[in-house]
C-alpha cells in the first residue's frame, strides 16, 4: 500500500508537466514557461538599468533628495526584479518576489537607506488562501499606498516621486481582501509597521483600504495606516508615537490615448522632537502629485508629473530643513519597440523654498535638475 500511495503521489505531482510534454508536437521540446504554466506557477521579471546626470551633488547626501536615482553622473543597474507565484482562485498559494541591484538597500526592511547593506532584498514572500470573495495573505508584502511602486515596469517615469519615498515600502503581517463585486474591494490588515521584518515596539499597525471602480474610466484607491512607530532620524530611535498615514489615488481615462491621475498624501507622527525648541509636537508632512499620460502612437508615450510637497516639521527629510516646501516637474518620453522592451528619457527639476541642495563647490542651492535614461527589459 505504501508503494502504491507513493507512486500515486509522484504521478499526481508530475501530471501537468507530463501532459505538456505529451501534447508537444513530435521532435519539439516544450518551453519552460509552458511547463510552469501547466503547473500553475507564474514567473515574471525585469531588468532596470540606466544613466543619471545631476547638476547638484546628490551622492552620499543624508537624507537623500531622491529615492533611487541619486547619482551625480553614472550608469547603474537599478533593479533585477523577479516574481514567482502560484495563486489559484480557490485554496492555498503563495508569492515570492526579490529585488537585486543598487535600489535594493533603499527598500531593505532590515536596514533601510544604508548604502553598505546588501544589494539583495526579499521584497515580498507570503502565503495565500482564497475562498469565494475572500483572499488572505500572511508574510511580507508591498504597501497599499501610492501611485508609484517598487516594480519598475509598473511606473511610467524613470525617477520615483517625492511621495513614493514618503510612504512605507513593505509590511510584514496579515492582510485580507474582500471583493464585494467588480466595482468595490475592501482591505484590512495588521502588521509590524513601516518597513519592519520584526517589530521595533510591541504595538501593531492597522491598515485599511478600499478600491473603487464606479465607472469604467475611473479608478479610486483609498488607504490608511495607524499605529505606534519609532521616530528614527539617521537610523537612531529617539521617540515613539502614533503615526497616521492617509493616501488617496485616482486615475481617469479621458480617451484611449489620454489619461490623468492624482495622488494625495498626509502623514502625522506624535511625540516628535520639536525642530524649533524643547518639547515634542505632532509633526506632519503632506503632498499632492498629478500625472498626465498620452500615447502618441502604440510605440511612443509621453508623461508629465507635477508634485507639491510640504515638509513643515522636517519629519520627512530632516529637522534642519523644517518649514521647507518642495515642487518638482518631470517630463518623460518613452519608446516601446517591443512588448518586452522600453526605453525612457527624462528631464526633472526640483525646487525648494530653502537651500536644501548642495552644488559641487559645497554651496547651498534651492534647485536640482537631473537628466536620466532608462532601459527596461521584461521577461
Amino acid at each position: 500500500m505504501k508503494k502504491l500511495f507513493l507512486a500515486s503521489a509522484v504521478s499526481a505531482l508530475f501530471a501537468a508537466p507530463t501532459t505538456v510534454l505529451a501534447q508537444a508536437r513530435a521532435g519539439a521540446v516544450p518551453t519552460l514557461d509552458k511547463v510552469l504554466e501547466a503547473s500553475g506557477i507564474s514567473v515574471s521579471g525585469y531588468i532596470d538599468a540606466g544613466y543619471t546626470h545631476a547638476d547638484r551633488n546628490i551622492e552620499g547626501t543624508t537624507p537623500a533628495p531622491r529615492v533611487f536615482d541619486n547619482q551625480n553622473n553614472s550608469f547603474g543597474l537599478h533593479q533585477l526584479g523577479v516574481s514567482i507565484s502560484k495563486q489559484p482562485k480557490e485554496g492555498f498559494g503563495g508569492l515570492v518576489n526579490f529585488t537585486m541591484g543598487k535600489d535594493a538597500p533603499v527598500i531593505n526592511s532590515t536596514n533601510p537607506n544604508d548604502p553598505a547593506s546588501s544589494q539583495f532584498d526579499l521584497t515580498q514572500a507570503y502565503a495565500q488562501y482564497a475562498r469565494g470573495k475572500l483572499t488572505v495573505i500572511a508574510g511580507k508584502f508591498v504597501t497599499l499606498q501610492g501611485t508609484e511602486v517598487i516594480w519598475s515596469p509598473s511606473n511610467l517615469n524613470a525617477s520615483r516621486s517625492i511621495l513614493f519615498g514618503s510612504i512605507p515600502f513593505t509590511h510584514t503581517g496579515v492582510r485580507g481582501t474582500w471583493a464585494l463585486n467588480d466595482q468595490v474591494s475592501l482591505y484590512a490588515g495588521l502588521n509590524n509597521g513601516w518597513d519592519q521584518l520584526t517589530d521595533q515596539n510591541r504595538p501593531k499597525t492597522v491598515e485599511l483600504g478600499a478600491s473603487l471602480n464606479p465607472v469604467k474610466p475611473l479608478t479610486v484607491f483609498l488607504s490608511a495606516y495607524s499605529g505606534k512607530e519609532m521616530f528614527t532620524p539617521g537610523g537612531v530611535a529617539i521617540s515613539q508615537g502614533t503615526r497616521n498615514s492617509f493616501n488617496a489615488v485616482a486615475s481617469y481615462t479621458i480617451s484611449d490615448p489620454l489619461s490623468v491621475g492624482v495622488e494625495i498624501l498626509q502623514v502625522t507622527q506624535e511625540n516628535t522632537p520639536s525642530p524649533t525648541g524643547p518639547g515634542t509636537i505632532k509633526a506632519k508632512y503632506n503632498g499632492v502629485a498629478g500625472y498626465v499620460t498620452y500615447m502618441f502612437t502604440p510605440k511612443y508615450r509621453g508623461v508629465v508629473r507635477v508634485e507639491s510637497f510640504n515638509d513643515k516639521d522636517g519629519l520627512r527629510f530632516t529637522a534642519a530643513a523644517a518649514d521647507t516646501k518642495y515642487k518638482e516637474v518631470t517630463v518623460t518620453g518613452a519608446y516601446l519597440p517591443a512588448d518586452n522592451f522600453e526605453m525612457r528619457a527624462e528631464v526633472r527639476r526640483d525646487n525648494a523654498t530653502n537651500p536644501v541642495f548642495t552644488d559641487f563647490a559645497g554651496q547651498p542651492s534651492k534647485s536640482l535638475m537631473t537628466l536620466a535614461l532608462q532601459g527596461l527589459y521584461k521577461f
